[in-house]
């Protein structure tokens, strides 16, 4: 107790002002009562929203600072969370953040279960060498350049429902990378349009993003009602390609031979995966069960089905052996020594940790805050003061600049009194409006890694107008197609 008195004078001013701080922070006049407690206009409230305004800023400058977006934002959550957690238990209710952070939580597992058995399964497939296969077709095709830019970008729409829009972009970008022999012009144009077309391939999937699944799971719209999104995704993707199209020169690149040998299973691992997402249907909409369910026993499939592949591996290399050994194949004999056993734990390793991490801060983040009363705000604002038809179109927008999880878990927190059509037209401009930057969507952000010094920011700004227009038209075509959904209340 002595040493406080010996404090020097700036230090004992510094701790009085920090005392006198901390009581204001968690004393009830700071604090506006609204069904638990509003601190949208307390010190506590305004700190929560300063670390996540500086978290997210971080998460935008990843490709400048070379920081994995999952860091900023998982602590964030961390501070948000103790500060609701120090002010609720200093206005003697703790059980209500503890209550609050469950559910947030719960959403949360629920989606990561789920993307990360969608995200073995996808590993699983590759490691069987499906999409190499795949990759190898076109190239020894010897498409050229206006076929291959269509090509690439009909595969990315049509493989983006299953297989979500990031894997499909960057295996299209490989392919047009392995033919366009260092022709940053061509390169730079491919990867416009296969952004575009794999994120509006996954608008209408509840598998092709993360916002729609997170709509899906939410009981919002039905599994089938996603496919009223078809049309206006298939507007938001041709517009664009038609006039990018345009400018894509009359060249064809030399074929090359370029052999795959998949590996055995890899048909069944697809049988299996379809398997898993209409056990994943089922669950949800025959038994009113969540969706993660079918999908965590769909991995049980694929576990089974390892042991299968492990056990009967010596038998299978033997048959190989003999078989290449009858045709005097030496390069197929040297390479079935370096086989290894399928594991499916391996393939669980891969998964994008980072992204499913990032996913955890966000959601924890944008729940903290509407735990604070932010988001009520928010939802005051944009669905009572604005239309809910242009705070849709404007949060669509606004998913080019901030990342679409963010704002497509905010809406659905505030859970705004709109009609079917509406929840769908948050969807689809919540999936396709990432496409108008190439920070906006996850797919960009990959391509500009995966093709660097070809496909760039300003590369791909070049463009947005034209995106804008199949953004514009995919709205307007929502609108005239699915006018009676409109009517419904949601």
């Amino acid at each position: 107790m002595t040493r406080c008195l010996f404090v020097p004078a700036r230090s004992r001013s510094l701790l009085w002002l920090l005392s006198l701080l901390t009581l204001w922070l968690v004393s009830p006049a700071a604090l506006a009562v609204s069904g638990e407690l509003d601190m949208t206009g307390s010190m506590v409230g305004m700190i929560a929203l300063v670390v996540f305004v500086l978290a997210y800023t971080l998460v935008m400058l990843e490709e400048k600072i070379h920081m994995r977006k999952s860091k900023p934002v998982l602590v964030a959550a961390g501070i948000i969370w103790a500060l609701i957690g120090w002010v609720y238990v200093q206005a003697g209710m703790p059980h209500a953040a503890e209550e609050a952070f469950g559910e947030t939580f719960l959403e949360f597992a629920e989606l990561m279960l789920f993307l990360l058995v969608a995200m073995t399964y996808i590993n699983a497939m590759d490691e069987r060498r499906t999409f190499d296969a795949l990759r190898a077709w076109m190239v020894d095709r010897g498409f050229s350049y206006r076929s291959l830019f269509w090509l690439t970008g009909i595969l990315a729409f049509v493989i983006s429902p299953v297989a979500d829009n990031l894997t499909t972009a960057l295996l299209m970008c490989t392919v047009v990378i392995k033919v366009a022999e260092g022709d940053r012009a061509f390169i730079n144009l491919c990867c416009v349009n296969i952004v575009v077309a794999a994120n509006a391939g996954g608008a209408f999937s509840p598998f092709g993003d993360i916002t729609t699944l997170m709509v899906w799971q939410a009981d919002l719209i039905k599994f089938y009602e996603f496919f009223e999104l078809l049309v206006p995704s298939l507007v938001n993707f041709l517009v664009p390609a038609i006039i990018m199209n345009l400018f894509v020169k009359k060249r064809r690149p030399q074929a090359q031979d370029d052999v795959v040998d998949l590996k055995r299973g890899w048909k069944r691992i697809i049988a299996l995966f379809l398997l898993t997402i209409a056990s994943a249907v089922a669950c949800h909409t025959f038994l009113g069960l969540p969706p993660v369910l079918g999908m965590m026993t769909g991995l049980g499939y694929l576990q089974f089905f390892g042991y299968y592949l492990r056990q009967s591996l010596p038998r299978s290399l033997e048959r190989k052996r003999e078989r290449y050994s009858r045709r005097g194949d030496q390069e197929r004999l040297e390479r079935l020594g370096s086989v290894v056993p399928f594991d499916v734990f391996s393939r669980v390793a891969r998964a994008e940790w980072d992204t499913l991490l990032f996913f955890y801060g966000v959601v924890m983040c944008v729940g903290g805050l509407g735990f604070l009363g932010y988001l009520s705000m928010l939802s005051e604002l944009l669905y009572t003061e604005w239309n809910a038809t242009w705070a849709n179109v404007f949060l669509g927008l606004a998913s080019a600049v901030v990342d679409n999880i963010p704002v497509m878990f905010a809406v659905l927190t505030m859970q705004p009194d709109m009609s079917h059509g509406h929840w769908l037209l948050i969807t689809l401009t919540a999936g396709v409006g990432g496409s108008l930057l190439s920070i906006g969507s996850a797919a960009g952000v990959a391509l500009m890694g995966h093709a660097r010094g070809s496909y760039t920011f300003m590369g791909h700004l070049k463009w947005a107008p034209a995106i804008f227009l199949g953004y514009v038209a995919s709205i307007l075509t929502h609108l005239w197609l699915n006018a009676g959904s409109f009517a419904i209340s949601g």
